[in-house]
């Protein structure tokens, strides 16, 4: 699923070589914003030319396509043989992996950018998909059915993906900026940059900013990889970060030579990014060095 876990911490597991290699590339008839999932040797991926594919890990070939009315940029969410996936035709889809056929479809007011997540429901007798849309709205829908649970009605649309970890608080905390991004849930905080050029650390059960970051005047639209003490984002100023996880520091920075929208993964000992310059970077995790890009 999209940034690996219903937190959004964007950690993978297992380890990259130091030069990875292209194996295959797969061309679909649009842009592809969505992040993909990998499954049971299967890749899942959104296009903007409106489908769902499910492609072969080892060879990239195609084993399925499904047709939805609207550009796919939400990141699909697999469980238990089912893809979850949005799209710009306002609707959140249930689909089989092997065969990619429709299970049931599920229609908000607006458009699904984002990912959906998900999680057991209190009782623990059901799994929940959680997705947010265009609509203003945050929607819960049963994941075997596509039966609403319940809608929560926020201020604007919302763009990002609903993270989602342990407790029972609830409560809002005012930021005074569009929050274009998802953010990350670790250990009752949250961590997510906004439109007006800072990126925050937010106790979810004191409703209070632990620290905030502001390099330059450059708004941030990466959702960031957490671990035990860094925290990784990219920012429009063309800039990867890198700062102490516990008060906001800088431990360093990456330049590249265009915005960074795309939202790190840390894998073992190495961080992995994308950039507007067109290059896929891997840089160190202890100190940005760079060590390879494509």
């Amino acid at each position: 699923m999209y940034r690996g876990a219903p937190s959004l911490a964007g950690i993978a597991t297992g380890s990259l070589p130091t030069k990875p290699s292209l194996l295959w590339s797969f061309k679909t008839g649009g842009s592809v914003k969505s992040s993909a999932a990998i499954v049971g040797g299967k890749v899942f991926i959104g296009s903007d030319d409106g489908h769902v594919y499910a492609l072969d890990l080892l060879s990239g070939k195609k084993l399925w396509a499904f047709k939805t009315s609207g550009p796919v940029e939400s990141s699909p969410l697999v469980l238990a043989d089912k893809v979850y996936v949005g799209s710009a035709d306002v609707n959140l889809y249930c689909l089989s992996a092997n065969a990619g056929t429709q299970v049931w479809k599920y229609a908000t007011g607006e458009k699904i950018l984002g990912a959906p997540n998900w999680c057991k429901s209190p009782k623990g007798d059901a799994t929940w998909v959680v997705v947010g849309s265009y609509d203003y709205k945050l929607h819960c829908v049963n994941a075997a059915t596509g039966a609403s649970n319940w809608v929560y009605e926020t201020g604007n649309y919302i763009n990002g993906s609903p993270a989602i970890a342990d407790g029972s608080q609830s409560s809002s905390n005012e930021i005074g900026a569009p929050i274009a991004a998802s953010a990350a849930l670790v250990d009752g905080r949250a961590y997510f940059g906004h439109y007006e050029n800072q990126f925050l650390c937010v106790d979810l059960k004191l409703g209070t900013n632990v620290w905030n970051f502001r390099d330059r005047d450059f708004p941030y639209f990466s959702s960031p990889a957490v671990t035990t003490d860094r925290v990784l984002f990219g920012g429009r100023d063309k800039v990867l970060h890198c700062v102490n996880r516990a008060d906001g520091k800088s431990v360093w920075s990456f330049p590249t030579r265009g915005k960074v929208d795309s939202c790190p993964v840390v894998c073992g000992d190495k961080v992995v990014v994308g950039s507007d310059d067109g290059r896929l970077y891997v840089v160190t995790l202890s100190n940005g060095k760079e060590v390879w890009s494509y």
